[in-house]
């Protein structure tokens, strides 16, 4: 037994045991943090990630002893251990994982004390309210009322609460009455260990449809580089002939080179230039 977990109870050794299997077992180790999630949608989550994923939720420091056991660079691992941290493992890149974890979140009503993702926005319009303290109520978050056709209108659409700012009871309470859900509920990745590297969320939160759109343009430019500047590759060499072809044709039929590929245009040309001199001279 290690060194850490000969003091610990039968039940702990076998948590930490099970965490040192799993992490020789996948490619990829992962934190995610567990807050605020209920257990119905944890019981989803997992659903949804079978065979795609594990998770192994245990106690902060049963994994803190298991990656002190592990040792090596696995051991930062822990290091990233914070709030309610449960342990995910796959053998997906932490690039989709990422992605596969954001599409597991789903949206809730605010909570007292939480803090906006997002600024949270009332739009102005009418409500399904009917005339009393709903009113009031509205007002003293911050949000304009008045009654309008024996209904509750929102007079004009109003940040109540700005990113980063906590949510007040009475905001929670009006907002949940609105039916307004800002918060998204779900697994936060907070790290990932793969093929010895460290990825923070902040490195695997890319914009695939910004980046797609880059390569594209990159290529584009490429493309019309190499073609201008005359440098033959397997992509550029049809349109670099087919752009000679078509200039070397232009400048036999303005020079008037007379062969048999061109001869058409150039009397078709001095046709039109004979048109056009007899009516300026028939015009005089």
């Amino acid at each position: 037994m290690a060194l850490y977990t000969h003091h610990l109870p039968a039940w702990k050794k076998k948590e930490v045991e099970d965490i040192k299997k799993h992490s020789g077992e996948f490619s990829l180790i992962g934190l995610v943090d567990m807050y605020g999630i209920p257990a119905t949608q944890v019981q989803q989550i997992r659903r949804n990630l079978r065979g795609t994923a594990t998770i192994k939720m245990t106690r902060n420091t049963l994994i803190k002893h298991a990656f002190e056991e592990i040792g090596g660079d696995k051991s930062a691992v822990s290091k990233y251990i914070s709030g309610h941290s449960a342990l995910i493992f796959t053998n997906e890149n932490p690039f989709k994982l990422f992605k596969t974890l954001e599409k597991t979140k789903t949206k809730m009503a605010a909570k007292a004390g939480e803090i906006a993702p997002e600024d949270i926005i009332v739009e102005k319009g009418p409500t399904s309210f009917k005339p009393g303290p709903i009113v009031g109520d509205l007002q003293q978050a911050g949000i304009p009322a008045a009654i309008e056709a024996g209904k509750v209108k929102i007079r004009e659409t109003k940040t109540i609460v700005k990113k980063g700012q906590a949510v007040t009871q009475k905001q929670a309470e009006v907002l949940a009455k609105l039916d307004i859900k800002p918060m998204d509920v779900g697994l936060l990745l907070q790290v990932a260990f793969f093929e010895g590297d460290m990825y923070e969320p902040s490195v695997l939160a890319i914009d695939e449809d910004k980046i797609l759109a880059q390569i594209v343009l990159a290529g584009q430019q490429a493309f019309n580089l190499s073609l201008n500047a005359g440098i033959p590759t397997k992509e550029t060499i049809v349109p670099m002939i087919t752009k000679a072809a078509r200039e070397a044709r232009s400048l036999g039929i303005e020079a008037s080179i007379y062969e048999k590929d061109v001869i058409d245009a150039i009397i078709g040309k001095a046709y039109r230039e004979t048109v056009a001199l007899k009516g300026i001279t028939e015009g005089k």
